[in-house]
């Protein structure tokens, strides 16, 4: 991606008088282009409803609008009592309408925070942290791209095997059995998060099987479209078109993917302009946008350091993280890399990437090899509370897609951004096939089927291939009567 440079300045936390504060923070991004404005979280006090009937009749509404998708997976997997609650509810329209009277520019509302990132001066931040209804203003962390190589082009394989590229990262995680028992995501919701998504290449438009885009929004200059724009940077869609390619690409005997039959919603969260390119409250805006329109899982491969601690990446003190736990326990499978920081033999000692990789039930993802060696970039946990990470495994070197440039041709490249998705394959058919499985049941699904557990009755000791690289036939067949 480049190389990522980055300029902070300091600026307080600021909290209002007899509220508990959240972590305090010691820097924030500024962006130059917006002269001295800021990008801070306004965390709101309540969703100013006074009474229980005021409360019920906005959940009532809330439910009789709300995707029916949704609200099924909803039904089936959500582990919170009922299935809407009042963090569900949007912030108070009231509250909203005060912020923007200060002059600050709101980029993202968040229901699960209770909040709204805006652009404010330091004036605009003091006006705000006065209001009776503010608990608390932090800066908005940005973060870095786990880097990658630049993707290496190929020609169309003209292959006889219907696979064709992709057939061996699909069969080293024993997919293309479970397409051979019809299950290859048909009837389920992907959301990806990344950079943008440029759709015109042929695999994306195979005669009768059109790729099937049901919402996207674009984060980063906040409207509809997820593909390229005039004024992007050339390279901008590159890092998401390879993912979406990883898993919705159809075109048989060149390349066909590891859930080719499933709907997608796309998020794009990263602008590679940008100092530091990852934003959190574009991921947490992004995750609820695939939460709202019926994800059944989500997929990222990018996680945020910058301005955390190691200390921090315990399952509950990142943005992004606290996001992932509210979509996981609203019953969305969500998958994350865990990283190209590398790994050692310490199992005393981690190099997780970022948040979210450190969140409760994410599913981290590791990167192997086409002989199922671990890569060297592959980061290894533990968490900061001591928590394995990653759970599995998936080919995350060389791994086929789409070329981004080329719709003549495709590409293979090497990160745990490319296990990530082959790994959202695995979950999309498993899905598929058993749609009432809690993100706990999927996870033990697939850790306790996976090579390394399957040899030797435990993950690995060393805490750098988890569980081990993942057999989607086997988790198909996981009995939980064991």
């Amino acid at each position: 991606m480049g190389r990522i440079l980055r300029a902070a300045v300091p600026i307080a936390l600021i909290c209002c008088a007899g509220l508990a504060p959240k972590p305090p923070v010691a820097e924030v991004r500024t962006d130059a282009a917006r002269g001295t404005r800021t990008k801070i979280w306004v965390y709101f006090a309540d969703k100013d409803l006074h009474s229980q009937a005021e409360r019920d009749a906005a959940l009532s509404a809330l439910a009789a609008s709300y995707d029916p998708h949704a609200v099924q997976r909803r039904a089936n997997r959500r582990t919170r009592p009922g299935l809407f609650d009042e963090t569900d509810l949007p912030v108070a329209a009231r509250y909203r309408r005060a912020v923007a009277e200060s002059g600050a520019r709101i980029h993202v509302e968040s229901s699960w925070l209770n909040a709204v990132s805006v652009y404010a001066t330091a004036d605009q931040a003091r006006a705000l942290a006065a209001l009776p209804f503010v608990r608390a203003i932090e800066p908005v962390r940005a973060g870095r791209i786990a880097p990658e190589e630049r993707p290496m082009v190929r020609p169309a394989p003209g292959s006889d095997d219907v696979y064709g590229l992709a057939h061996d990262q699909l069969d080293q995680i024993n997919l293309i059995a479970m397409h051979n028992l019809g299950f290859t995501g048909a009837g389920v919701r992907i959301g990806i998060l990344d950079t943008g998504f440029k759709r015109t290449h042929p695999a994306f438009h195979f005669p009768g099987h059109e790729l099937q885009v049901i919402a996207e929004h674009d984060f980063v200059m906040n409207d509809g479209n997820t593909a390229p724009e005039p004024g992007d940077d050339p390279g901008q869609h590159w890092h998401g078109s390879l993912i979406l390619g990883c898993i919705g690409a159809y075109k048989p005997d060149e390349l066909v993917a590891g859930a080719y039959d499933a709907a997608f919603i796309l998020c794009k969260t990263e602008d590679i302009t940008s100092e530091t390119p990852v934003e959190e409250d574009n991921y947490v805006g992004g995750l609820q946008l695939i939460e709202a329109n019926g994800g059944d899982g989500a997929t990222a491969s990018l996680v945020y350091i910058d301005w955390y601690s190691y200390s921090q990446l315990n399952g509950q003190t990142g943005v992004c993280t606290i996001a992932v736990n509210m979509a996981t326990a609203n019953g969305v499978y969500c998958c994350n890399a865990v990283g190209n920081s590398g790994h050692d033999g310490d199992p005393a000692t981690g190099h997780i990437g970022g948040v979210p990789a450190d969140a409760f039930d994410v599913l981290s993802i590791g990167a192997v090899n086409s002989s199922g060696d671990i890569a060297g970039f592959s980061s290894d946990g533990p968490t900061a509370d001591g928590r394995l990470k990653p759970e599995i495994l998936a080919r995350g070197v060389d791994t086929f897609s789409i070329a981004p440039d080329d719709d003549n041709a495709y590409a293979s490249a090497s990160g745990t951004s490319l296990s990530t998705p082959l790994a959202a394959c695995a979950v999309a058919g498993l899905a598929q096939a058993h749609p009432t499985w809690t993100v706990a049941q999927m996870r033990r699904a697939l850790m306790r089927t996976a090579s390394d557990f399957v040899a030797s009755g435990h993950p690995d000791p060393l805490i750098v291939r988890g569980y081990g690289i993942i057999n989607a036939l086997a988790a198909n067949g996981y009995c939980y009567a064991n």
